[in-house]
């Protein structure tokens, strides 16, 4: 499958659900440092639920500490202002994909590292800013998925 990486994440029930859509796909999660939340808050458990147990989930202390961790893998930007259309780019097993944190995205250091072709951008209409996200890595997972032809689900074949 693929990995996850919420850099500097603020809202406990965005992660939450996201360690949730995790454990049902099988992506790995990578959080970086600092978070705005303890692991142990309510809303974080509340919105995971029990699947915290069944998602594979890695804090790393600083963007460094996670670039040493996934070397060698291909690294895809999620942002406004991200130039490639998410929807054009073929994706393999074992790629990452970044998210930035709710409230300012990645900030402009991080984004410089990535290739203007790494810098991918859902669809929205012109005047929106963004979507919430946990809705935007759920649609970017399952497109991924969807495009490694849901390697490893179980009703794949059914009518």
């Amino acid at each position: 499958m693929i990995d996850i990486v919420l850099f500097e994440p603020e809202i406990p029930p965005n992660t939450g659900n996201i360690i949730r859509l995790c454990a049902n796909t099988g992506a790995r999660l990578h959080l970086v440092e600092p978070l705005g939340f303890s692991m142990e808050t309510k809303a974080l458990r509340r919105a995971g639920l029990d699947y915290h147990e069944f998602a594979e989930v890695t804090v790393h202390a600083n963007w460094a500490a996670l670039h040493t961790a996934l070397s060698g893998r291909r690294l895809f930007a999620l942002t406004t202002k991200g130039g490639t259309p998410f929807h054009r780019t073929r994706f393999e097993a074992g790629d990452v994909l970044v998210f930035g944190p709710e409230t300012r995205g990645l900030p402009p250091e991080i984004l410089a590292e990535f290739e203007p072709g790494s810098r991918l951008r859902l669809p929205m209409k012109p005047d929106s800013r963004s979507l919430n996200l946990a809705n935007t890595v759920a649609i970017a997972v399952y497109e991924v998925w969807r495009q490694l032809d849901f390697a490893g689900a179980t009703d794949t074949d059914r009518p």
